[in-house]
């Protein structure tokens, strides 16, 4: 374990009950929210109908029945 394991925890923890950018790098002492986000902060989940417009267009399955058919 190191600390920059410690770091990336707390970010995540952070991030994941609601912080902005600014908070979060208030906590990690950072001056721009930049810092926080591009080293500590994830990604969040797409917008499902994103998906399911490049799966319409391609011609994949759609929503809930891509995990349909993998339970099959």
């Amino acid at each position: 374990m190191t600390s920059h394991v410690f770091r990336k925890t707390a970010a995540t923890i952070l991030d994941e009950a609601g912080l902005s950018a600014r908070q979060v790098a208030d906590q990690l002492g950072y001056a721009r929210p930049s810092m926080a986000q591009d080293t500590y902060m994830g990604r969040k989940l797409v917008d499902r109908r994103a998906a399911d417009a490049l799966e319409d267009a391609l011609g994949g399955p759609k929503g809930d029945q891509a995990e349909d058919d993998e339970v099959e």
